[in-house]
This record gives C-alpha cells, sequence and structure tokens, in this order.
C-alpha cells in the first residue's frame, strides 16, 4: 500500500509541475526566448545619396547601409520609415521612431531637443546653379537679388532664417518638401540658386550630367553629420554609438564610404 501510495503521489507531483506549478527556475544565462529588438530609423526617403527610394521602390543609401550594419551587430531588426523632414523633432519625441540617421547636421538648436551621437562626417552648404549659368555668385552675399530655395527643415533654411540681412536681400525664398522638388524648380528656372548639402548635391550632379553646377560658395559655417535620439534616450545612443565606433575602427564604415562616394568621408 506505501509503494502504491508513494507512486501515486509521484504521479500527481509529476502533472503539478509539467502543468506550471511551482517556483519557475532560472533560465540560463545567455539565453532568451525574447524576440530580438526592432529599432525604427526615420528618414528622409528621397535624399540621395544619405537615404533614398530605388527604381524597386526599396530605401537604399549611404547612412542606410551604415544602419543596417550597426543594427546586425546590436543584434537588432531595423525598419526605416519615411518622415515629413520639417517635423522630424516631433516624430522622434512622439516615438513613432527611435533614430534619425539621414545626414542630420548637429546645431544647437536641434541639440535642445534631440541627444546625439559623435559627429561622423563634415558637411556644408554650398550654392547650386543652373549649368552655365553662375551669375556673377562668388559669395554668400551675392545672392541679393536672386530667387534662392532650399529644404524645409534643413540647415540651410535654419541658418537663412537667423541671418535676416541675407534673407531680406533674397528677391525670393523658396523651401521645398525635398530637395528633388528643389532641383526640378532649379532646372525649370522658377529659382536661381539653391543652397543645398554639398554631399547631397554632388550626388544629384552625378545622376544628372550636364544640368547644373555646383559653386564653391559656401552658405553659412561648416557643419557635421550626427545620429539622433530622443532626448533621454542614452542607453541606445551609447549602444549604437558604441558598434560605430567598432565599425570606424575595424574598417567596415570606410568600405560603405567608398562604395557610395569612392572616398572615406568619415570623421576618425
Amino acid at each position: 500500500m506505501r509503494k502504491i501510495f508513494f507512486a501515486a503521489l509521484l504521479l500527481v507531483t509529476m502533472i503539478f509541475a509539467g502543468c506550471g506549478g511551482g517556483s519557475e527556475q532560472p533560465k540560463d544565462a545567455g539565453t532568451s526566448d525574447k524576440k530580438a529588438e526592432k529599432i525604427t530609423i526615420g528618414l528622409d526617403d528621397e535624399y540621395a545619396p544619405m537615404g533614398f527610394k530605388n527604381e524597386q521602390n526599396e530605401i537604399i543609401g549611404f547612412d542606410v547601409d551604415l544602419a543596417k550594419e550597426a543594427a546586425k551587430r546590436l543584434g537588432s531588426e531595423v525598419e526605416f520609415k519615411a518622415i515629413d523632414w520639417n517635423s522630424k523633432e516631433a516624430e522622434l519625441k512622439s516615438g513613432r521612431i527611435d533614430i534619425i540617421w539621414n545626414g542630420l547636421d548637429i546645431t544647437p538648436e536641434r541639440e535642445e531637443n534631440m541627444l546625439f551621437s559623435k559627429p561622423y562626417m563634415d558637411n556644408r552648404q554650398i550654392v547650386f546653379v543652373k549649368a552655365g549659368n553662375d551669375q556673377g555668385i562668388k559669395a554668400e552675399a551675392d545672392l541679393a537679388g536672386k530667387k534662392v530655395g532650399t529644404q524645409a527643415g534643413s540647415t540651410a533654411e535654419s541658418y537663412i532664417d537667423k541671418t535676416p540681412e541675407l534673407k531680406d536681400s533674397f528677391a525670393e525664398f523658396k523651401t521645398y518638401g525635398d530637395y528633388v522638388a528643389a532641383f526640378m524648380d532649379l532646372e525649370n528656372g522658377r529659382i536661381d540658386a539653391l543652397v543645398c548639402d554639398e554631399i547631397t548635391g554632388r550626388y544629384a550632379l552625378s545622376k544628372q550630367e550636364g544640368k547644373f553646377t555646383a559653386l564653391d560658395v559656401a552658405v553659412g559655417p561648416m557643419t557635421q553629420f550626427g545620429i539622433a535620439f530622443r532626448k533621454d534616450d542614452t542607453a541606445l545612443r551609447d549602444k549604437v554609438q558604441k558598434v560605430f565606433d567598432e565599425m570606424v575602427k575595424d574598417g567596415t564604415a570606410a568600405k560603405i564610404s567608398e562604395q557610395w562616394f569612392k572616398a572615406d568621408l568619415l570623421k576618425k
């Protein structure tokens, strides 16, 4: 009878444990059934060569390739989401996106609302005109009397808005949702000059040979690209910065730059 009792007790115990009863044993360190964290990156998807759609409607670009490699090293999924560039701070604050990685200049105004990585590339705003029509523009001041355009929410717009003596000298100042539309207006004569990121503008020139000319005329100071995060998200910023530093150190970032620019343009 005792043997039957203990056999029955053992059977009940096994059934109870199988149904999840009792204290749960801790999982082995390093194992987890948690799904990989997803990082959502916001970008202007017409901002070649940093991030844009190809003919197959896939988002590609220099910053896209850098972000994919960083996410891979973090063991995270990555999603790229097109945003209204003029509302980028709101997109980040709302949590709709986690990062802005898209040729974003670090400025004091943006640093008030966003947390930045270390700068990874130098940038400047320069003047683009129709080929063969420089209109005597040799310096920033020579934009006086011209119809000038740039992208809404860009560093160039911010600088021009903060420099009223320059802005007031223009015959007209127009802003665009993206540089694709801006270059179209430049080609069609709706504006005389376009102020644009040098890297982006020169890439556009390489795809439309003979249509435009890049003038060696800087508008505003030299700037630097950075990766932006929510103001309080130091944990994600630090993780991304760590793997990005590794990418620069082991030469992976340089290889990506060579593929897009035929040169290593990254800051060391």
